[in-house]
């Protein structure tokens, strides 16, 4: 684990800040996240089927995590407001049919990463389909959501190990 001192979010005297990015370059970023609800086969079924009372569950899910990317800086206290450049939502059923898998793609040209903007997708696109899905199945789970790579800026790209594997859950 990092000492504070080498935490970007933290001044000197250990306080939360807001890092100033001001010199750095803008370039061009990228950010993948992952994430999936598991859930009763009958729930999946009905959410393909378009059966679910509350409506078309991935389009919703889908843009309500669209809007969420834009709005990360509201929601996270010291992240910086993007000018995000695209924004992409994908869910699909898991190839063991044991749920939706959550893909958020994410893109700026600017001096920060859209990470956290990737992240926040998926997260609430998962929220939301739990919401629209509650009250057929209350066991549903939202796991396993995650930076899966990214690229741009002083660090230079990551790709989580194993990242493949992950999508090939869906195939």
């Amino acid at each position: 684990m990092a000492a504070a001192a080498e935490l970007s979010h933290l001044d000197a005297g250990g306080h939360a800040v807001m890092v100033d990015v001001s010199a750095k370059p803008a370039t061009a970023r990228q950010a993948t996240a992952r994430g999936r609800v598991t859930m009763r086969p009958e729930t999946l079924a009905l959410i393909l089927s378009g059966g679910v009372p509350k409506g078309d569950v991935l389009a919703v899910s889908r843009i309500a995590g669209i809007m969420a990317a834009k709005k990360t800086a509201d929601l996270v206290p010291l992240c910086h407001p993007l000018p995000l450049t695209s924004v992409r939502v994908e869910l699909a059923a898991t190839a063991d049919g044991a749920g939706v898998e959550i893909t958020a793609h994410v893109g700026t040209t600017g001096q920060t990463g859209v990470e956290m903007e990737a992240l926040t997708a998926v997260s609430v696109a998962a929220l939301t389909l739990y919401d629209m899905c509650k009250a057929v199945d209350r066991d549903m789970t939202i796991e396993a959501i995650c930076l899966v790579r990214k690229t741009g800026g002083r660090s230079g790209p990551y790709e989580r190990a194993g990242a493949d594997a992950l999508s090939k859950q869906t195939e």
